[in-house]
Order: C-alpha cells, then sequence, then structure tokens
C-alpha cells in the first residue's frame, strides 16, 4: 500500500494542520519489546539524510516509513522496532528536521506548527516543547516531536523563530525573549 504524499504545508490553517496531527496514526512502538537483532546499518546525518550502509536512502516514502518504527530507547539510544525485531540506528544529533514554519495569533494566543522532513506536522506547546540548547556554535533549537524524539529545527525556521521572539510587544526589559505556543511559553536562551 502507497504511502500518500503530505499535504502542502503552504496551504494549510493551523486548525488543518492540528487536525492532520491528530489524525496520524503511528505504530505503538512504545509497546513493542523485541529482542535485540543486532544493527540495522542505518544512519540518520545531522542534515536528516537517512543513510543504509553509507548511501543514502533517496525515496522520502521510505524514510517516511522508517520514522513511524523509530524509537529513544532509555539509555538514549535510538532502535528501529517492530514486533518481531529491534535493530539499532545511529542518529548523528535529532532524528527528524523541522524545515517550516507556520505561526498564527500573537502573544500567549500564538501557535506555532512545524513541518518535518518527514512530512510529519507538530504544534508547539506542552506536549511538543521547543528548547534551546547552548553549543560553541550558538543556541541550537529543537521541538520535541514525540516519546523523546525530537527535530532539530532548521536555521531559516530558527531566524523566524528568533524575528518572532524578538518583535514581541508583551514583554519588559527584564523578561528573556522567547515564544507561546499553545499556552506554553519557550524562552529563546538555552536553559541554565
Amino acid at each position: 500500500m502507497p504511502i500518500a504524499p503530505p499535504p502542502d504545508f503552504s496551504t494549510l490553517s493551523l486548525a488543518e494542520v492540528a487536525r492532520l496531527a491528530a489524525e496520524q496514526r503511528l505504530p505503538p512502538v512504545d509497546q513493542w519489546h523485541p529482542d535485540h537483532c543486532g544493527d540495522s546499518e542505518m544512519r540518520i546525518a545531522r542534515d536528516g539524510t537517512w543513510f543504509h550502509q553509507g548511501s543514502p536512502i533517496g525515496r522520502p516514502a521510505m524514510v517516511a516509513l522508517f520514522s513511524t518504527i523509530l524509537r529513544r530507547e532509555p539509555d538514549g539510544g535510538y532502535v528501529l522496532v517492530t514486533p518481531a525485531e529491534k535493530l539499532d540506528i545511529v542518529v548523528d544529533d535529532a532524528p527528524f528536521i523541522a524545515v517550516e514554519l507556520k505561526a498564527e495569533g500573537e502573544g500567549r494566543d500564538a501557535r506555532l506548527a512545524f513541518r518535518l522532513n518527514t512530512g510529519d506536522l507538530v504544534t508547539a506547546g506542552p506536549d511538543h516543547a521547543l528548547r534551546f540548547a547552548a553549543t560553541a556554535d550558538g543556541p541550537r533549537p529543537y521541538l520535541h516531536v514525540r516519546g523523546g524524539l525530537e527535530a532539530l529545527v532548521s536555521r531559516a525556521v530558527y531566524y523566524d523563530l528568533a524575528d518572532r521572539a524578538l518583535a514581541r510587544d508583551d514583554t519588559s526589559a527584564d523578561e528573556v525573549p522567547g515564544l507561546w505556543s499553545d499556552g506554553a511559553f519557550f524562552p529563546l536562551e538555552p536553559a541554565a
């Protein structure tokens, strides 16, 4: 059965994004506990490219399919899991990339929705937090996707978020710049 192509993010309202995100049916990977079978010989590079045995996986539908069976283990590692097998996969940074942003509303009423490189749709909020990690290259933004899996926010999307945070008119001089989405506030500064 072929996977349907993702909808055109630019034409969706945030209400439509929220509805589509709620309709996403993912396998119950958190309920599958097969024996460990070895290494998948797969890797997800920092730029979101999936590799198998050193070669990029060129079919977006295959990447989207594999992403649905990806799980973060309690020890911080990553596996591809089915009811019958569990295979290690190397993730260089985060398994997903947030490649597009759609924003509606201002201040506490704002909502920020993201399209991931896999076609998944995620609205930032209490269950999908934005965090900013301190690195030698400056803050690196991440979006919680599900089950300990995160998306690295692409540089272009990060600039859009920073512009939005700095343009807020509901801050006082002593407040940290940040973003509201779905009732949650996310400071732009990395946590100490």
